[in-house]
């Protein structure tokens, strides 16, 4: 079914619910915006409008105030100013979805994080229902490699979401086995690191584990590190906020920042994926 389609059975369902509202958007209020807003706020996570074409995204256009404006702003440089084709498989599977939102304050565009989602699905992932736990965040529990392991140990196939301060960029990966404090590598074939930009899926790049055995880099000073590719450290302690940052090509297959220098970190998100 063509997202658009999905779209306007949606938009219908939350008209009948307010029966008051008439069809046409442009005759609506800002109370009828906030109304309808409301009523579809559990649906509209779910369609996916990376995927329709810039002539469907017209049929969207009209209800903007539906939608995050930074959701919106994206989706119009997407079709509009790029006139970019749609985008070919970021659907998820008929048989893989999400329960639920996703609790983020750095990843908003439903592409992305589908793709990624069905990258996990191809690997190592085999379930038709997923979850979302927010382990961490950075601006809401530090940024010290003691309060990530404390929260995030121990605890199995978790994504890690890395908004890099002062650039419109964010990295991250995918580790399917525990983080710990013991000094360690940890070894697995299924990891892999991410970057994209601007919360453009265009951008997206992924980037798989070609030497296993150092897959992963444990340490009670690292936060969550993936090989030498992504480095998150501090040098002053476990106590004190991560202040060596950088991310090279090493154990991963592809470079996925354009610079090797060193980074601050803007906010950060660790999430344990529930099957």
């Amino acid at each position: 079914m063509k997202e658009v389609k999905v779209w306007e059975r949606v938009l219908k369902w939350g008209l009948a619910q307010n029966p008051k509202i008439f069809s046409d958007p442009n005759t609506w209020s800002n109370d009828d915006f906030k109304t309808m807003k409301n009523t579809l706020k559990n649906c509209l996570p779910f369609i996916n409008f990376f995927n329709s074409s810039p002539k469907d995204f017209q049929l969207v256009r009209p209800y903007e105030k539906l939608l995050k404006l930074r959701l919106y702003e994206e989706l119009l440089n997407s079709h509009l100013v790029s006139n970019s084709k749609p985008i070919v498989g970021t659907i998820i599977p008929k048989n893989f979805t999400i329960d639920g939102n996703i609790d983020s304050n750095i990843v908003y565009n439903l592409g992305i994080i589908t793709t990624i989602l069905n990258h996990i699905d191809d690997m190592d992932i085999d379930s038709a229902h997923l979850k979302f736990r927010l382990l961490l965040s950075g601006s809401r529990n530090g940024f010290t490699p003691k309060k990530f392991h404390t929260l995030c140990d121990n605890k199995y196939e978790t994504i890690t979401f890395i908004k890099v301060k002062g650039k419109d960029e964010i990295i991250g990966g995918y580790n399917p086995l525990v983080w710990k404090s013991s000094g360690s590598w940890g070894l697995t074939k299924h990891s892999f690191i991410f970057s994209f930009k601007g919360n453009d899926i265009n951008s997206l790049i992924i980037s798989n584990i070609v030497n296993a055995e150092c897959a992963l880099n444990h340490g009670v000073y690292r936060g969550p590190c993936f090989g030498q590719d992504i480095v998150i450290y501090s040098r002053n302690g476990e106590f004190q906020n991560y202040n060596y940052n950088y991310c090279e090509k090493c154990y991963y297959g592809k470079q996925i920042r354009d610079t090797k220098y060193q980074f601050t970190i803007e906010d950060y998100e660790v999430f344990k994926i529930m099957v």
